[in-house]
């Protein structure tokens, strides 16, 4: 997880994408622990209130949940519910201004699906 203070993310919020991250890749697991804000705001040299801050968002989301004294661990179905929140941004975020620009332009459905398989071609 990286920290980037000039973008106008805030810090909070990098805190939750980068833990969300981590779940995501398996470096968390379900059922697993997780950092606790404390060390977050050690290793990141942030408040620890910005840390707290950043887990609550996922603790209100149903991501992560508290055990009283022990600490912060991913849910059980985590992976399956941020798979979702971030498929919906994709949509949102990328596809549907993707498909506007497209329309504006006057490209058709099939060659913009063309430039989408030649991209993905060209990844491989």
């Amino acid at each position: 997880m990286k920290i980037e203070e000039h973008l106008n993310i805030p810090i909070f919020q990098q805190i939750a994408e980068g833990v969300e991250d981590a779940i995501l890749s398996g470096a968390f697991l379900e059922e697993g622990q997780v950092p606790s804000t404390t060390e977050i705001s050690v290793t990141y040299k942030i408040n620890p209130a910005t840390a707290l801050k950043g887990m609550n968002l996922l603790v209100a989301e149903g991501i992560l949940y508290k055990k009283r004294g022990v600490g912060l661990f991913v849910a059980e179905g985590a992976v399956k519910k941020l798979k979702q929140k971030r498929k919906e941004s994709f949509y949102e975020n990328f596809i549907k201004p993707m498909t506007t620009e497209a329309a504006r332009l006057g490209i058709s459905q099939e060659e913009l699906m063309d430039m989408m398989r030649k991209e993905a071609k060209d990844d491989d």
